[in-house]
């Protein structure tokens, strides 16, 4: 079946793709081992050998029939030959295939290719000019080429289709490129060429143009899989290798130094699996995705390379380790045709020179998501516009955090209780329509609303009577609550915290003491309090309890502070509070858990919500930028614009791969860090690429004469400092994610 008449129901799925990994890898491991896999590259009939092994595994017509495999079977194919750092000359295969079977003709031309008579090497040029085609003729000088040594033919996309050259005829001269040190026979090669016998495979100019992207693609997935193993060859020995009487896995720089390794590394596989999905499902934004996953992708690796050389140390610097081919594979791979640099001008050409406005595509949130999204947008259009939005602007931020009426309004709705579940009064709603909801809250720049952690404590550890009382307040808007948690000497780490609860039997209350600090929505109906009830519990966090307090409980002082980004935060003292018995969450004893959970649960959905407020401030900042020609003229601003989108693009697929995650029903505590560290550091990024871009009038702050966005983007860099430290500093996200995700000693 070809790609033109296709039912995306007919496409291979993830189960058969994994299914084809698992296989490739394991063909790979026995008949490509690492060890000697650097002698065997330039031993001729050894490659020969792994091609033909490759053919018999109908690799090398992978993507010309669609219900075969296509892009993204193609993009696994390659992170496999990359890993096993295998000079299979299957690039420009898997190229020709694609266009081809797109076309659904001139596959003809490709039958010695499935055979495996025909191998070809594929120029990897990004300046056209190096090859002159005149009819059947060819001239030029090529450089770089992939897989030359190992190929019968060269394949070399053109704006008229793809030109196919008979290396081993007259007029073509072919020797190896010394690159980073690794010669031609697993690198580069040179081709000059005179009068060589040619011929075009034409293809339509759209088609054409597609080449060079969908090849980066190719090598990136090929110089992903190699920086991912010598990244899981590090972590390996971080596991082993003991300095000062401990594994090496245990210091927290190298935990840190890994954990970063994971979360970019985590970003390139999920950026290049959605572009190459977007390929295959014929969306029209392919090309967009594509390119921010070079954009990213390419850095990124290369990072990621050097970084795990600095863990292995000496060991990963002499030759005969395997970590020095992979470095090499990820460098090299990622500078073809144009590299990062060829893949940011293309998307800045779609953001700043279409006259339309153009923006980031929307997400595909599924028929539900979309569907809510829509109804979401239209509720805020008749809601929040107007004068109503317009008089709320004007306030200062500090009283803009929270709006009674507007809370009240959107409490009607029932979409406070989205995740909740119905026989509570939610609606069950899944975690792409939770991220519909807020995308468009962001957009519409409306306040905040609810109290998920105090509400998914509620339903997970609340008792019935809890339930029926807290919950309603919640769900129409009536009530906040804050987070009593961070105490003088217990930040992050809360089980070190000394407030004091103490039940009196006689009185049936809790009687609390103590001093809560950097607490947010001071100002709410509740405070949802952490206190040690055992000061003798071993562990100490076995001796915390989770409380439901009154703000207007006799005893509290609350003491509060402006904080950096003209918000608030209170410090909050109880003298003798008293509070009902059964106002405690959990068991006496079991707030770590109770509280633990609630978090558990926001974490993996909080990366999400920070990167919505990029989106949006992103949106804008491409608007301002559009409407100054000095500005969208300047190539420096040009590529600063598209790096960023390149980020928020890798800040979204990990928000929607914690979502998919959450509603496959797992989602594991590294994830949601992942996404968290992420995002909010992304948020810190885009505030200080934002006043780089814009200048001073954006330093401007809200009210002062000149200030763009009423301040909004000097406003959102203040902002983002909270987001790498609220809910666990990304400090701790990064020791988490080393330990959870990498299994490196705790």
């Amino acid at each position: 079946m070809t790609w033109s008449d296709l039912d995306p129901a007919l496409l291979p799925g993830a189960e058969e793709r994994e299914l084809l990994r698992e296989s490739l890898r394991g063909w790979l491991q026995q008949h490509w081992p690492s060890a000697g896999a650097v002698e065997r590259s330039a031993d001729r009939s050894a490659v020969g050998a792994l091609w033909q092994g490759l053919v018999a595994q109908g690799l090398a017509a992978l993507g010309s029939d669609a219900t075969e495999g296509g892009l993204r079977e193609a993009v696994l194919t390659m992170e496999e030959l990359g890993r096993a750092a295998a000079p299979a000359p299957l690039a420009g295969a898997l190229l020709a295939n694609l266009l081809l079977g797109r076309l659904g003709g001139a596959l003809d031309e490709l039958q010695p290719l499935h055979r495996g008579t025909m191998r070809l090497a594929v120029s990897l040029s990004d300046a056209p000019q190096g090859l002159q085609v005149d009819g059947d003729q060819a001239g030029g000088r090529l450089l770089p080429v992939d897989g030359g040594l190992h190929a019968t033919h060269l394949l070399a996309p053109t704006p008229e289709g793809l030109a196919l050259i008979d290396l081993g005829a007259g007029g073509v001269h072919i020797e190896p490129a010394r690159a980073l040190g690794l010669d031609g026979h697993a690198g580069w090669s040179e081709l000059r060429l005179h009068n060589a016998p040619s011929r075009l495979l034409p293809l339509a100019a759209d088609t054409a143009a597609a080449a060079p992207p969908l090849l980066r693609l190719l090598l990136l997935a090929r110089a992903h899989g190699a920086a991912r193993r010598a990244f899981e060859l590090a972590v390996d020995y971080a596991k082993e290798r003991r300095q000062f009487g401990q594994p090496i896995g245990r210091f927290q720089a190298v935990q840190h130094k890994l954990a970063n390794g994971l979360i970019a590394l985590e970003a390139v596989r999920l950026l290049l699996q959605h572009a190459a999905s977007a390929f295959d499902l014929g969306h029209a934004d392919w090309r967009h995705h594509a390119a921010a996953a070079v954009a990213f992708g390419a850095p990124a690796l290369r990072q990621v390379s050097l970084e795990t050389h600095h863990a292995f140390g000496a060991i990963g610097y002499a030759e005969e380790h395997e970590a020095p081919r992979h470095f090499r594979r990820a460098h090299l791979d990622t500078l073809a045709l144009g590299g990062a640099a060829a893949a940011r001008r293309e998307l800045a050409a779609r953001l700043l020179d279409e006259e339309d406005g153009a923006c980031l595509p929307a997400d595909d949130l599924g028929p539900a998501g979309n569907a809510f999204r829509d109804e979401v947008r239209e509720w805020l259009q008749s809601h929040w516009t107007g004068e109503r939005k317009a008089a709320f602007d004007r306030r200062p931020f500090h009283d803009r955090e929270f709006d009674a009426a507007f809370a009240a309004d959107i409490g009607k709705t029932g979409w406070i209780g989205l995740a909740w579940p119905k026989e509570h009064g939610g609606q069950a709603r899944s975690p792409r329509e939770q991220l519909a909801f807020i995308e468009e809250m962001e957009r519409a720049e409306a306040p905040r609303i609810g109290a998920s952690v105090q509400a998914n404590a509620l339903l997970m550890h609340g008792t019935p009577a809890q339930r029926a009382r807290y919950l309603p307040e919640i769900l129409s808007g009536q009530a906040m609550h804050g987070m009593g948690y961070s105490e003088p000497d217990a930040g992050s780490d809360l089980a070190a915290l000394r407030t004091r609860a103490v039940l009196d039997r006689d009185a049936n209350e809790w009687v609390i003491n103590g001093q809560k600090i950097w607490t947010t929505t001071w100002w709410g109906r509740y405070m949802f309090l952490a206190a040690r009830t055992d000061a003798d519990a071993k562990p100490a966090h076995a001796g915390i309890s989770m409380f439901i307090v009154p703000m207007d409980a006799p005893g509290i002082t609350v003491k509060p502070a402006t904080t950096m980004y003209d918000g608030s935060f209170a410090n909050i003292f109880y003298d003798d509070v008293r509070i009902p018995a059964e106002n405690i969450v959990g068991p006496a004893g079991g707030g770590w858990k109770v509280l633990t959970d609630a978090l558990a649960n926001e974490r993996g959905s909080v990366g999400g919500g920070i990167v919505l407020k990029v989106l949006h401030a992103f949106e804008l900042l491409c608007r301002d930028v559009r409407a100054t020609p000095e500005l969208r003229r300047d190539p420096l601003v040009r590529d600063r614009i598209a790096a960023l989108a390149a980020e928020v693009e890798a800040g979204r697929r990990l928000m929607l791969h914690c979502a998919e995650l959450a509603e496959s029903g797992t989602t594991p505590p590294e994830m949601g860090a992942i996404s968290k560290v992420f995002s909010g550091e992304l948020m810190e990024r885009f505030g200080e690429a934002a006043l780089d871009i814009l200048g001073p009038s954006a330093a401007l702050s809200q009210g002062a004469p000149g200030a763009l966005r009423n301040g909004r983007y000097e406003q959102n860099l203040r902002h983002s400092l909270m987001w790498v430290i609220s809910i666990g500093t990304n400090e701790i996200q990064r020791s988490l994610i080393a330990q959870r995700g990498l299994g490196l000693p705790r």
